[in-house]
């Protein structure tokens, strides 16, 4: 503990300087990370509380908020410093947010959040935090995906002042997910409609444009072909193969997409901290640990692991 607070305490903003790369996003689907408190907001609200199915106490929250944040310190060690911002899917409210905030070592950062609910089925949305000392926010908004029959996350939309006075629109993703079928309209609504943004931005002067999160899908998917040439996959670096395993394979669906602009200069990489891994009993390796396996809590953060996206 005292060799990370010292890593924190030497991240805590200081005056500005050049730095390589200029521009530090880390990306996290945080698994079904609700407050433990029934609010009435639903069946999912109600199974994740003190009092529901899967017995969510204040504690088991509070360790999970504490695993994020330890997750993010150890990041900040890899790349050199704290990321510029931290976008994340599978957040249930503001109150998730300002706890992970207020009750862990983070609160000795400058972090801020940003989040707005959306029409979710099971109440989990995309946020957003952000270093003050190092970005501004200029404007946000929710962005609503609609079709006929379709109520899933919004796309979050963020235009930031880097440190270095440049102007980025970040955009934090979370499509719906495939049990529809390999060919599920409802991403390809999601996926028109973050080709909508992207232009919209872009005529608007906006030619950083950045564009992560969790997509369901992997990259080379006929589905991102909507995205060109607005937006174009990120060069991914890095031996991991994956973001995800099911059935003992590695999965990539955490990704980033990057305008034309952005892309001979930025590229994105899955990290793999050691704590947030377990072996895999049905298969062999590794895989990431879990909150819940099945209605069983085992501690764990996500069955997912972070990336993290630089801008040269």
């Amino acid at each position: 503990m005292k060799a990370i607070l010292a890593i924190l305490l030497s991240l805590i903003p200081c005056p500005l300087a050049a730095q390589d790369p200029v521009f530090l996003a880390m990306f996290m689907n945080l698994e079904n990370f609700y407050d433990y408190r029934d609010s009435g907001g639903g069946d999912s609200d109600t199974e994740f509380s003190s009092g529901g199915e899967r017995h969510w106490t204040r504690k088991r929250f509070r360790l999970k908020c504490s695993s994020f944040a330890k997750t993010v310190l150890w990041t900040a060690s890899e790349q050199g410093r704290l990321p510029d911002v931290i976008a994340v899917a599978e957040i249930e409210n503001s109150f998730v947010l300002g706890n992970i905030l207020s009750s862990t070592l983070l609160r000795k950062t400058d972090y801020r959040y940003v989040h707005y609910d959306s029409p979710d089925p099971r109440g989990i949305d995309c946020a957003l935090f952000y270093r003050s000392s190092r970005v501004k926010l200029l404007f946000s908004r929710a962005c609503r995906v609609e079709a006929e029959g379709l109520r899933t996350r919004d796309i979050l939309l963020a235009q930031l002042l880097s440190a270095e006075g440049d102007s980025i629109a970040l955009m934090v993703n979370h499509l719906p997910s495939k049990y529809g079928g390999a060919e599920d309209w409802r991403r390809e609504v999601a996926a028109g409609r973050l080709r909508f943004i992207s232009d919209s931005l872009a005529q608007e002067g906006w030619g950083n444009r950045l564009a992560l999160g969790d997509f369901n899908d992997s990259p080379d998917s006929p589905l991102f072909e909507v995205l060109e040439p607005s937006l174009i996959y990120c060069h991914k670096s890095g031996k991991q193969r994956g973001s995800i395993r099911f059935n003992g394979q590695w999965e990539l669906i955490d990704l980033c997409f990057v305008s034309p602009e952005l892309a001979p200069r930025s590229d994105f990489e899955v990290l793999v901290p050691p704590f947030l891994m377990t072996a895999d009993a049905t298969h062999s390796g590794e895989k990431p640990l879990r909150t819940y396996s099945g209605p069983r809590w085992i501690g764990g953060l996500s069955d997912h692991l972070p990336i993290i996206v630089r801008v040269y």
